[in-house]
């Protein structure tokens, strides 16, 4: 009996996954055991298992699509098994699923024979590619060149054609293996978005029927024909562009009624630069405004020029080019993660601020002495950790979690230290942290941080803190606040240590001074007990030998 495989919840704070690749396909024999896909958590990328032996019938999401917890992701089963019943369940686990809900109203309100065979089109083993919205203007796209033609073979990844839009000439990517059946539209002509373009599919497989199904459904939402005669004439435009580009001279560009004679591209291009579409002069058939005409117009040399005839001389302004861009990308499922939960404490827990100067000279020296005999490098960062933590054994109430209907006073001293990725940041936990040496501190936390750059942390890496320490010193940061790190009560924002001036014995001497910030939930820290513990860790910084007592 076929088994649906939902996204597992594979952090306690993640709510969906990401598909970052599938490594089988819809056909393949699966074991238990097996690894099915890697999924893009908040924390990390990890390896979705089979738990079942049979065939892949089914995958209900794309690659770099995401998914809930508990949403469908695939179906396995005998082969040839009927599926039908199980995707109906499941519909509102994925994309596919609404669209079979969709199939199933268009069937039960079908009343021609064309209807029935939009139905009967899904045993076709062939997909429509239609023409991609490439750009936030564009409603339609010319075909530059086919790079493929009926008969290919094409791979995932193959470029089928080069497209233009009203933006650029772009490459259209195949995102299916199999045989190019049908090509849809001619070189030079033009589609509007979502178009049939072509059909890729199993070799023999009926592709009219999947046609005439898609053309039934254009039928029932207004006029196929009507759709039909409206691409012929928006491809003349872009087939006779392509001829006006191959012409220098310029001519005028309007009627004897004063019509601007422009393409629809040029006209389009004109008004969302601002131009004044009159004062192009056009290089194409009979004075016609082109494309590359908008492009190479400059309003401020037309004016300098006239200027310069009206005066009876001549200067040409060198042309500046220049583009606006920007770079839109999908939000991370960390970055999202990290964006909800932040906010949540940020807005829920009402936070208050102490921030401490403390004298580092003495850690420094004791840093150094360390150095001379430990095995591995310790740094300031692995000394701080080591006093939080013994501070946090002095004020126990410190290290504590709001719970709403009540208080968790945690006995165990988990650290969380932040680390900064690529992605955001993730905070692994060093656990028992006031019964592990210096040197034992430094080793695991290089080590944590290695995992979390090369996403290899596991729940049991990032689960479980009790405090958070957040260090920007390294980047020259001297001081800063941070949000708390739920489910703890309070984090500590650490900067650099700087030289400076300070009082000693009543004479101004060069010292070495840090500040830290603890930013604390008022719900169970209070400020008495906030600065109480700053003393303590300020007393165990400027003694470090106390820390070892």
């Amino acid at each position: 009996m076929a088994e649906v495989i939902r996204m597992p919840k594979m952090s306690d704070t993640m709510e969906e996954g990401v598909i970052a690749s599938w490594l089988v396909k819809e056909g393949d024999k699966i074991k238990s055991g097996d690894i099915l896909a890697e999924v893009e958590t908040d924390k990390a990328t990890m390896e979705l298992e089979s738990y079942e032996d049979g065939t892949l019938l089914h995958i209900g999401v794309k690659e770099k699509e995401s998914v809930p917890v508990d949403g469908v992701i695939a179906i396995i089963g005998e082969e040839g098994e009927d599926i039908s019943e199980l995707l109906k369940e499941a519909q509102s686990g994925t994309k596919d699923n609404g669209a079979d809900k969709k199939e199933e109203k268009k069937e039960a309100a079908a009343t021609d024979d064309d209807e029935t065979e939009e139905v009967d089109a899904s045993d076709v083993n062939a997909t429509l590619i239609t023409m991609p919205k490439m750009s936030d203007t564009m409603t339609e796209g010319t075909i530059a060149s086919w790079l493929k033609k009926e008969g290919d073979q094409v791979q995932a990844g193959d470029i089928l054609a080069e497209v233009e839009t009203d933006k650029a000439t772009m490459e259209l990517e195949a995102y299916e293996e199999g045989t190019l059946l049908y090509i849809g539209v001619k070189e030079g002509d033009s589609v509007e978005v979502d178009g049939v373009m072509a059909i890729i599919g199993e070799k023999g497989a009926d592709f009219e029927k999947l046609l005439k199904s898609h053309k039934a459904k254009q039928k029932s939402g207004g006029g196929a024909e009507d759709k039909k005669e409206k691409k012929e004439t928006k491809s003349a435009p872009s087939a006779s562009e392509k001829e006006d580009d191959t012409r220098d001279t310029k001519t005028p560009s309007t009627t004897g009624e004063g019509r601007v004679k422009a393409s629809p591209l040029a006209k389009k291009m004109a008004e969302e630069k601002g131009y004044d579409i009159s004062k192009i002069k056009g290089s194409g058939d009979n004075g016609r405004i082109v494309k590359r005409d908008v492009e190479e117009y400059t309003p401020a040399t037309e004016v300098v020029q006239k200027a310069a005839e009206e005066k009876g001389t001549s200067f040409n302004i060198p042309q500046v080019v220049g583009e606006e861009s920007y770079e839109e990308v999908n939000v991370s499922q960390m970055r999202k993660t990290i964006g909800k939960r932040l906010s949540e404490s940020k807005f829920t827990a009402p936070h208050f601020y102490i921030t401490m100067e403390i004298n580092m000279d003495k850690a420094i020296e004791a840093r150094k002495s360390m150095n001379e005999f430990s095995p591995v490098k310790i740094s300031f960062n692995d000394i701080v950790i080591k006093a939080v933590a013994a501070a946090l054994r002095q004020h126990p109430k410190v290290n504590s979690s709001w719970l709403g209907d009540k208080i968790r006073y945690n006995k165990h001293i988990h650290i969380g230290v932040a680390v900064a990725v690529d992605e955001g940041l993730l905070v692994p936990v060093v656990r028992f942290a006031d019964n592990k040496s210096l040197s034992h501190i430094s080793a695991e936390v290089k080590q944590l941080a290695e995992k979390a750059h090369s996403k290899k942390l596991q729940p049991s890496d990032w689960e479980g803190n009790t405090f958070t320490i957040s260090n920007l010193g390294m980047f020259g940061v001297e001081e800063f606040t941070a949000i708390i790190n739920p489910p703890d009560s309070c984090i500590l924002a650490v900067g650099g240590i700087k030289e400076t001036a300070i009082v000693k014995n009543g004479q101004l001497v060069p010292g070495n001074v840090m500040k830290v910030t603890l930013s604390s939930d008022h719900r169970v820290v209070d400020g008495a007990l906030g600065a109480a513990f700053l003393q303590t860790l300020k007393g165990l910084l400027e003694n470090p030998v106390r820390i070892l007592v």
